[in-house]
């Protein structure tokens, strides 16, 4: 997220705080466990502050950094998290001053050129880098087949092209951390059929298909999903696998 980047949420803040999944406890006290000390955490793209408020629980002090001010805005207040408008390459803290920081669902927005040197230039020396990131929900077999041909062929060519890195798991970012292995980790919610639609409509190729083609792609979709949801209060599990990349920072 480097000066005049691409802003794909803001006009959303406030669904993507209410609809988007948690990230599970575990995952955040595997991290907190890595770095030497556990004074001070950074988010960054912290967005409405899932992982901020998520990474409260085992730092006394969180910073969270996002480039749009609506998402700051929107984010979840907490006492232990001290939010600001900043961009990941340039979040404004002092140098060697936290021991573990974040990317949740970011790292694929930001300029990497820039963004490394920022990390190496806050970790303090035994810190901790951990980019993880989700793709698409999985159900079951009849609404994973629906929703993957919405993702792939009616939504696809308006994904945005960082979109790739999310469906590729990370695997082509450049990571100039010596890495460390990372436990399996998965998101896990129960919803009822309003809420994937909600989920859904945070979709950015969902906004990019409505203004470029002047019509609602979710309509059709919203029919299929409920002929195969069943009754619409019934709650279902919904999971996203978790890709992680961790690595020591100095």
């Amino acid at each position: 997220m480097a000066e005049g980047f691409k802003d794909y949420f803001s006009d959303t803040s406030d669904a993507y705080r209410t609809y988007r999944p948690d990230y599970p406890d575990g995952l955040f006290e595997w991290l907190a466990g890595l770095p030497p000390r556990r004074d001070a955490a950074l988010d960054c793209g912290c967005g409405t502050g899932q992982a901020s408020v998520a990474l409260a629980r085992y730092f006394p002090r969180v910073h969270a950094v996002d480039p749009s001010a609506d998402q700051i805005a929107n984010a979840i207040s907490h006492e232990g998290v001290v939010y600001r408008v900043a961009p990941a390459e340039q979040t404004g803290l002092p140098g060697a001053s936290v021991d573990l920081v974040v990317a949740a669902q970011a790292l694929h927005w930001f300029d990497f050129d820039r963004f490394y040197p920022e990390v190496r230039r806050v970790g303090r020396p035994g810190s901790v880098f951990a980019a993880f990131s989700y793709g698409l929900l999985s159900i079951d077999a009849d609404l994973d087949r629906i929703i993957g041909r919405f993702y792939h062929e009616v939504i696809g060519p308006y994904w945005p092209p960082e979109r790739t890195h999310v469906d590729n798991g990370y695997r082509a970012i450049p990571f100039p951390f010596p890495e460390i292995a990372a436990p399996p980790f998965a998101m896990e919610a129960r919803w009822e059929l309003e809420h994937l639609i909600g989920y859904l409509e945070t979709w950015s190729a969902v906004r990019e298909y409505r203004r470029r083609r002047g019509v609602d792609p979710l309509a059709a979709l919203a029919r299929k999903v409920r002929n195969a949801w069943g009754a619409p209060e019934v709650t279902r599990t919904i999971a996203w696998p978790l890709v992680l990349r961790v690595g020591r920072i100095g």
